[in-house]
């Protein structure tokens, strides 16, 4: 199984809706999943991921299936770390994950690290690491003593359209990514496509594995700007 995990377009927060830049994001997703042949899709009840998932199921001709537990993460992310004014853990300069031997802890350890100890964002990650291993042994993979097994061989590319911060969260659990090191040094564009494969070996156990992240080449495809995150031009 492939499973592509789309982050929505360029948002309008308060409304949970896309702009216009959005709306084109979304169109040039749509046609690089409507490419990649995807079998089944998915998406985060919010609006934004709805909107983005939107091109891609008309384009396939596929129902859109809400999964509720892929919704983006709220209060929970906050940290008054270190000023004492509340701010997602995303806006604290990554360095302080890094520094006073922080890039040294693992991934039991992560979520002691300085400014995300501040934060309740561990109550976030059980909950999509629950809710996605059940979606996974939906898919036919059951999660074992660190690895999968295999419950039926599934051939089919699925793509799940949700959010910046709960995708990151989900691949530090499926990827056994330290937390806080996936906060530091990652980062997910609007549109960007991650595709993890779960090669169905002989032996029954699978396990994820990144083929590509956060990946905006179909943003190059349909001439649309390659503006990283609406901060950096590529």
């Amino acid at each position: 199984m492939l499973l592509y995990i789309v982050r929505h377009g360029d948002p309008v927060y308060v409304t949970d809706s896309l702009t216009e830049r959005g709306k084109r994001q979304a169109e040039a997703v749509g046609k690089r999943i409507c490419d990649s042949h995807i079998d089944r899709i998915f998406s985060s009840p919010m609006g934004r991921a709805l909107e983005t998932a939107e091109p891609a199921c008309r384009l396939l001709g596929l129902e859109c299936n809400i999964e509720e537990w892929t919704h983006e993460i709220g209060d929970e992310r906050l940290t008054p770390f270190p000023d004492g004014k509340l701010k997602s853990i995303t806006n604290v300069q990554n360095t302080y994950y890094l520094e006073n031997g922080n890039v040294d802890l693992n991934y039991n350890e992560a979520f002691t690290c300085a400014g995300i100890n501040e934060s309740d964002i561990k109550s976030a990650v059980d909950f999509i690491e629950r809710h996605g291993n059940d979606f996974l042994e939906r898919l036919g993979y059951k999660k074992e003593n660190g690895v999968y097994k295999i419950l039926r061989n599934n051939e089919e590319k699925v793509a799940l359209f949700c959010h910046s911060a709960f995708a990151r969260a989900w691949l530090s659990v499926l990827l056994h990514i330290p937390f806080h090191i996936m906060w530091s040094s990652f980062s997910y564009t609007h549109t960007g496509v991650t595709v993890l494969e779960f090669k169905n070996n002989p032996n029954g156990i699978t396990a994820p594995r990144c083929l590509c992240f956060s990946d905006m080449s179909h943003l190059y495809a349909q001439n649309e700007d390659m503006i990283y995150d609406n901060k950096i031009e590529l």
